[in-house]
């Protein structure tokens, strides 16, 4: 077990002990693994890879600081078993905030609203087809300080500060980047576990070198869920601006979930997927896919074959 692991693991059960001692509610560890098989042929080569697909550590919890206001956090490793590097722990969401009747305020490394306001209309996320692939705004920004409102019925507001020191605002010959700001006014329940549709509207300004527009609803029927997202970008050094949607299906047959996906960008490509997920038990799912993108810039066709398993913890 190397240094980093051994210290990740020091850390929670400190953590832990610490949870207990002052009466707080106990952590919660968590994480998933998903890994793929897969074929990939990828500018005319062809290759076999065994490879993890976002799969993560993470601790998360809170503490009740008073009958009004409890402190919260969340420290989470992104952990690539198909990486040849034995260190293999890259950084994702880690910030620790304050939440009360005010809303919720966090500072750290965490995702921007934008990105959290697409909910989960991506039924191919962290695989071949993932809306990252043509879509500007998928960001996960160092240096950011995030406010939630309450929630106004089923109505929830939000927006994230990026600050000028995070080296990813600093965009063409610049030396230093800008501040930059992302909001979203959001509708519903994304997971359409309380409600039968979400939508969400979404802005970045100055982030990541774009200006993003952000669109996205879904909605659930009987057992077909579709979705649909339309974004409009803005390259801050060269002022081209790409138009593109999505558009996306998921309808289940017992344990089987159908799927599928297409996404146009303007300039940029597109991209379709259809695949099927099998569930196991509540942790644990086998997948299969299969992804086409094309893209404009080098009139070239990738394609994705891959069989998988999930297991959430």
């Amino acid at each position: 077990m190397n240094v980093f692991c051994k210290t990740l693991l020091a850390s929670a059960m400190a953590t832990s002990l610490v949870s207990s001692v002052y009466a707080a509610e106990p952590l919660t560890v968590y994480g998933k693994l998903n890994v793929t098989a897969q074929s990939n042929d990828v500018a005319d080569e062809t290759e076999t890879t065994i490879q993890s697909n976002a799969s993560r550590f993470g601790v998360t919890g809170d503490f009740e600081l008073s009958n009004s206001l409890e402190a919260f956090y969340t420290i989470e490793y992104e952990v690539n078993t198909g990486d040849d590097d034995k260190e293999n722990f890259l950084a994702r969401n880690q910030f620790v905030g304050l939440k009360g009747n005010f809303g919720a305020v966090s500072v750290g490394r965490n995702d921007t609203i934008l990105k959290v306001s697409q909910g989960k209309v991506d039924q191919f996320n962290d695989l071949s087809g993932d809306v990252k692939t043509l879509f500007k705004g998928e960001n996960r920004m160092a240096q950011t300080a995030t406010y939630y409102t309450p929630m106004f019925g089923d109505f929830q507001a939000g927006v994230t500060y990026v600050a000028s020191g995070d080296s990813d605002q600093i965009v063409g010959d610049n030396t230093t980047g800008e501040d930059g700001v992302s909001m979203a006014l959001m509708y519903g329940d994304s997971g359409l576990k309380t409600s039968s549709i979400y939508a969400a509207i979404a802005y970045d300004s100055k982030v990541k070198g774009y200006d993003t527009a952000r669109a996205t609803v879904q909605g659930k029927v009987a057992g077909l869920v579709i979705g649909g997202m339309y974004q409009q970008q803005e390259a801050l050094d060269s002022g081209v601006t790409d138009n593109g949607f999505l558009l996306s299906a998921a309808y289940d047959i017992n344990d089987v979930t159908l799927k599928a996906q297409f996404a146009d960008m303007e300039n940029k490509g597109d991209s379709w997927s259809v695949g099927a997920d099998y569930k196991l038990g509540k942790p644990t799912k086998l997948f299969a896919f299969y992804t086409a993108n094309s893209f404009d810039s080098n009139d070239q066709d990738d394609s994705y074959v891959g069989v998988g398993i999930e297991h959430k913890f």
